[in-house]
């Protein structure tokens, strides 16, 4: 059988490369793979090439590493890429949360939409698709999971300029929920089948049953508990008021719309910031100044612990190598939920729009689930998140820079708390600061 050749792109995101190298090796048809890791810094290109290789010689795995600062070396031939860059680090993060914050706007990490992540979108977008362009011409076969934030917006832009590539997006939040809710319900997480579908980290469990039978019922009367609640106070809330329990975590989703960060009473009792001794305004920029500083130290910690501890080689849940084994591996079919664009598949969304939705992994490609109609409730909430993301692609796609004020107006939580001239003076601020970040305007 071929040897496999995957490559990692931004392969110094630590955490990533060791845990998806890990689940790799673990496939019978993938221990022999040629792993290439792919990063700007030579220095965390050395890391990672040593904690994957401690996988390969622990495991005693006949795979082959090998590392490059350039991926049109690496990328030739490969089966699977997986893309895990982070563009502009902690300086970048002191002016796009920083900013808001000081207008009121306090994210709880501002990713994934909102005016940090559309802000975040338009620093990251160019280098992907700049990736995704020598995909297509160095290995236009490959199949290309996507991990980098913000999800949705990225994946719509690459999957619309490169439609005829295997290109999807990946989050952590499906497959964590349901173990979350696994431990409330005392079940096995085996024992759990689902049907999730919506936006990346706004997407929600349509159904969801155990052994069989209907979870929800069980599931209202252990909300009720107050240590659970406690927490899960958002996603619960919501959960209590719209039927269905929502994807990412309290803290991130409290930021996708109007209802918990608008006044600061309703901050505190939802999703309460760390401890902070300051001026209005500054807490943001405070903890980001505080985390950059501390970055160095945190990280060495990590690896004089990593380094110096026994570690499993035991698969984790992330769902990337199960993907590759099911594409060109031993070809067991696997179901998962990833980020596609949404034609005929949620005929209650915009059309081309980004959505998450169940896929179906196998030799013959990629096939995503048709939902239908999603009930009302989470289709009002999800289209107008959605739309305010397909304004900043379009604002990428045209070069429009208006349609990204546009998509910050109807932000749900922004929208929420200042008038449309208070958001224009954001943004105007935000385009000086970030806009060397913006080479495509």
């Amino acid at each position: 059988m071929k040897r496999r050749k995957i490559v990692f792109i931004g392969a110094g995101s630590f955490i990533f490369t060791r845990s998806l190298s890990r689940d790799i090796l673990t496939f019978e048809a993938l221990r022999d793979a040629e792993l290439w890791l792919v990063d700007i810094n030579p220095d965390h290109l050395e890391l990672a090439r040593r904690m994957v290789q401690r996988y390969v010689d622990e495991g005693h795995y006949p795979a082959a590493v090998h590392c490059t600062t350039d991926r049109r070396e690496a990328l030739p031939g490969a089966d699977g890429i997986l893309c895990t860059i982070q563009v502009g680090g902690w300086e970048a993060l002191q002016d796009e949360l920083g900013i808001p914050s000081r207008f009121g706007i306090e994210a709880a990490i501002g990713d994934t939409r909102g005016v940090w992540g559309f802000f975040c979108y338009l620093r990251t977008i160019q280098p992907i698709v700049d990736i995704l362009r020598d995909v297509q011409e160095l290995c236009p076969d490959a199949v290309f999971l996507n991990y980098t934030n913000p999800m949705a917006m990225i994946c719509r832009t690459v999957q619309t300029l490169y439609p005829d590539l295997k290109i999807i997006g990946l989050c952590h939040s499906v497959q964590e929920t349901i173990m979350l809710l696994a431990r409330w319900l005392d079940a096995d997480v085996r024992d759990m089948t689902y049907t999730c579908a919506g936006l990346n980290h706004t997407a929600f469990y349509l159904k969801l049953q155990c052994k069989g039978e209907d979870a929800y019922p069980r599931l209202r009367e252990i909300v009720e508990d107050p240590a659970i609640y406690e927490t899960e106070k958002v996603r619960i809330e919501m959960f209590k008021h719209l039927g269905y329990f929502v994807t990412e975590s309290s803290y991130h989703n409290s930021e996708y719309n109007g209802w918990f960060r608008k006044r600061d009473d309703l901050m505190m009792r939802y999703c309460p910031p760390r401890k902070f001794d300051g001026s209005p305004g500054e807490y943001m920029s405070s903890m980001i100044r505080k985390m950059a500083s501390s970055r160095d130290h945190r990280r060495e910690d990590m690896l004089e612990k990593w380094f110096g501890e026994p570690i499993s080689l035991d698969r984790g849940h992330e769902f990337a190598s199960y993907i590759f084994n099911a594409c060109f591996g031993d070809g067991t079919l696997f179901e998962f939920n990833g980020n596609v664009r949404n034609f005929g598949l949620i005929s209650n969304l915009p059309d081309g729009a980004c959505v998450e939705v169940p896929i179906l992994a196998g030799p013959n490609g990629l096939k995503p689930t048709r939902i239908g109609r999603m009930p009302p409730e989470l289709a009002l909430l999800n289209n107008i998140e959605s739309q305010t993301e397909e304004m900043a692609v379009e604002a990428y796609l045209n070069r429009d820079k208006s349609l990204i004020y546009k998509a910050v107006y109807y932000d749900p939580y922004t929208s929420a708390k200042l008038s449309l001239d208070e958001m224009d003076q954001m943004v105007d601020q935000l385009f000086e600061a970030c806009g060397k970040y913006h080479s495509f305007w």
